[in-house]
């Protein structure tokens, strides 16, 4: 079947993994103070929790069936013990309203770091760990394991603690008040545990196929929306509607099959609670006929015996969440332990201020995305400081990869890239980054204003940013934008064109003064107009620069200094565009052939005036 781009592979996760434990009381530290108070609160809550039913028998005992008493001292008795009682409800509900709120802080806390954590390691990851990650299953990691932890540090962690501490306190009572009432009542413990146990495995399993479901139906939904226009362009609507209903189905069933093992628990909880109040009140009501227990212990046991069954329930139903929890923990412990491919370099070669000039040199380079199928083979290139260089070839000739290897997206299988004569490996990335510019042909937009898409991480400089766009001419783009330079773009504001992107992109990368100039298929999806105001600020951008120009449209590389062709992953052919031109080239059959697509492009473009022209003209 097919999962949509997320699969939970992987270990479940138990609650007894004491390595995962380890690893969450790291980010516990800076709460142990937080902690200690909400345990402390736990033992207010119980003590006063129990301490309900005991006041009952006391009430019952020293005043409702104390004939010998007056009458006026019995009812002076009963009102203060409803007193008591009502102060104990109080720190009850005082004690408990503390706790939730100093451990959702507490998990609210420890969850912010995590994801803040989380979130840092997976940017430092190279692009091979994304691209053999669905998208889906990040997302998954930052949010829903998340939230699953977040729910057992504070609903849950707060359950079994304090469910634990009733369980125990209610067996010291019950023993304290009638020890062979209490061995009685003994016999349920056992049979309380097996089902307990019984259930909570089965309700794993039935959680576990729930969420993985969900989490496909997550992810087909996020498919389908991201390509929402495809959809609707090739009628697909019917297929993806019929494809979500199956999903949804699935997801119902899997439901039923979760509420099924509760409708039986349940109801099995219920009945041995029955039993053991039918017993006590069997046995008991012997005990007080012979005069080994009183009235009101008798109450207070079948009080006790209430209180015991419900935290098992509780117990049972929070077990699931844990196991969740853990199985969470377990994956997101796994993306911290991912590392990236590529090695950083050593402390010393990164202590020298890097003042790169531009040079270029692709040294015996071979890469493969896959061992078997190699990408670049035997690349030998120099570029020199200043120089202008394209790149063309057919589709998945390696154009792209090449510049990839450049900024260190990958590193190569063999061979050196070198930069200044210094191998790029030995470069802190962000300082190669930050000199080498690049301009792709998808443009990504933050929800913002253009100045902060402009500048991105850089020290804002407004006289800076004015100069470069007085210098490539883009001044004109931006004087047309309602509010300028603070107009807002991205989703829900202003949408830009294609060309208006690229043009914006453009500015990014010269603000942020880069010695070689990066321009991978920048020009190729753009309109005619758009492409003319970028053509007249390349060339400004391209002075002073080492600049490399991967070109969809050859007619646009025509005034670099060189040309490289590459084909099937090797440099084929190079030189300049009259050198190329002047033999039988794989260059030459390139540009005929492009030429021949621009006529054709031209020619449909006149034909559509002319129809248009002569429509107006008949109507």
């Amino acid at each position: 079947m097919h999962n949509f781009g997320y699969s939970e592979e992987g270990q479940v996760g138990s609650f007894g993994d004491a390595h995962i434990w380890r690893r969450l009381l790291v980010y516990c530290r800076g709460h142990v103070l937080g902690m200690g108070g909400a345990v402390a609160l736990s033992l207010v809550v119980t003590a006063a929790t129990l301490g309900l039913p005991r006041l009952m028998q006391l009430g019952i005992d020293h005043y409702i069936v104390a004939d010998s008493l007056d009458h006026a001292v019995r009812i002076a008795g009963l009102g203060q013990t409803a007193l008591y009682y009502g102060l104990l409800v109080g720190v009850v509900f005082a004690a408990t309203f503390a706790q939730v709120v100093l451990l959702e802080w507490i998990g609210q806390s420890i969850m912010q770091r995590l994801r803040q954590h989380l979130f840092a390691h997976v940017l430092t990851l190279d692009l091979s760990y994304f691209h053999s990650q669905p998208a889906g299953r990040l997302v998954t990691r930052l949010t829903n394991d998340i939230q699953n932890m977040y729910e057992m540090f504070t609903s849950v962690m707060v359950t079994l603690f304090n469910d634990g501490l009733k369980l125990a306190g209610i067996f010291w009572f019950l023993a304290m008040m009638n020890g062979r009432l209490a061995l009685v009542m003994a016999v349920f413990i056992p049979l309380a545990v097996v089902v307990t146990v019984v259930f909570s495995r089965f309700a794993r399993e039935k959680f576990r196929a729930i969420r993985s479901q969900m989490s496909k139906i997550n992810s087909f939904l996020a498919e389908s929306l991201a390509g929402v226009s495809v959809v609707q362009s090739f009628g697909g609507q019917g297929r993806s509607s019929q494809t979500h209903c199956g999903l949804t189905q699935e997801y119902l069933a899997r439901s039923f099959g979760q509420i099924r093992v509760f409708g039986a628990f349940m109801p099995l909880t219920e009945l041995m609670g029955s039993a053991a109040i039918a017993l006590i009140i069997w046995y008991g009501g012997g005990e007080v006929i012979r005069r080994h227990l009183t009235i009101g212990e008798l109450a207070a046991f079948i009080s006790y015996m209430r209180l015991f069954f419900q935290p098992l329930r509780e117990l049972s139903q929070k077990y699931s969440i844990v196991q969740s929890a853990m199985a969470s923990a377990e994956r997101i412990f796994q993306t911290l332990d991912a590392r990236s491919a590529m090695q950083a370099p050593a402390p010393e070669k990164t202590a020298a201020a890097v003042a790169l000039t531009g040079s270029i040199e692709f040294r015996g380079v071979h890469f493969a995305y896959q061992p078997d199928q190699p990408i670049l083979t035997d690349i030998n290139l120099t570029i020199a400081s200043g120089e202008t260089v394209a790149l063309v070839g057919a589709t998945g000739a390696g154009k792209s990869t090449l510049i990839s290897l450049l900024v260190r997206f990958y590193d190569p299988v063999q061979g050196q890239i070198l930069i200044d004569g210094r191998d790029v490996r030995d470069l802190p990335l962000a300082a190669l980054r930050q000199r080498v510019g690049i301009i792709m042909q998808d443009i990504f937009i933050m929800p913002d204003t253009v100045r902060a898409n402009m500048i991105l991480d850089q020290p804002p400089d407004e006289a800076r940013l004015a100069d470069i766009l007085s210098q490539t001419g883009l001044q004109p783009f931006i004087d047309r934008l309602s509010q300028g330079l603070d107009t807002r773009i991205g989703e829900g504001a202003l949408n830009l064109s294609l060309g208006e992107k690229q043009l914006l992109s453009f500015v990014r990368a010269l603000y942020r003064n880069p010695a070689i100039l990066v321009l991978d298929e920048a020009t190729a999806s753009i309109d005619t107009e758009s492409e003319n105001l970028l053509e007249e600020a390349i060339a400004a951008g391209f002075r002073g620069r080492t600049s490399l120009v991967i070109a969809h449209r050859l007619s646009t590389i025509r005034r670099v200094d060189r040309i490289i062709v590459m084909d099937q992953g090797r440099i084929v052919e190079q030189g300049s565009h009259d050198e190329l031109m002047g033999r039988e080239s794989l260059y030459r059959a390139l540009v005929r052939l492009d030429v021949r697509m621009d006529v054709r492009e031209h020619d449909q473009f006149a034909g559509e005036s002319l129809s248009r022209k002569e429509q107006a003209d008949s109507d």
